[in-house]
């Protein structure tokens, strides 16, 4: 299956809703088993909560920093990292290309 990072970009923002009343900065590319993939691409405020499963994000463009629980990374076009289950997780200082692939997978809690 190929997924389109233009395509993605051209369905957000998505939905609105109380956590995201300009629209949800994401969109699910695809899912299968435990896992699915989505594009990810704030644009005021990152209003991630922590997630049920282990998490990849891959930065497609743009620049910003990354709070992985009480740490801060710096993050730019081609880093990658990892987030476990249930670990409070934000992007904050992103340029306005921010775009991020996240990968959750696995059981809910991790994998350990």
């Amino acid at each position: 299956m190929k997924v389109s990072l233009h395509q993605a970009l051209k369905r957000l923002p998505g939905e609105t809703s109380d956590a995201y009343p300009a629209g949800a900065p994401f969109v699910t590319m695809m899912a299968g088993g435990s896992m699915s993939v989505e594009v990810f691409a704030p644009r005021d405020q990152d209003r991630q909560q922590a997630h049920a499963k282990d998490g990849l994000f891959f930065i497609q463009r743009g620049t910003a920093h990354l709070l992985i629980g009480a740490q801060r990374y710096d993050c730019a076009t081609g880093d990658a990292f990892f987030v476990a289950a249930g670990v409070e997780r934000r992007f904050e200082d992103f340029s306005d290309d921010f775009v991020t692939w996240a990968v959750f997978y696995g059981a809910d809690g991790g994998e350990g």
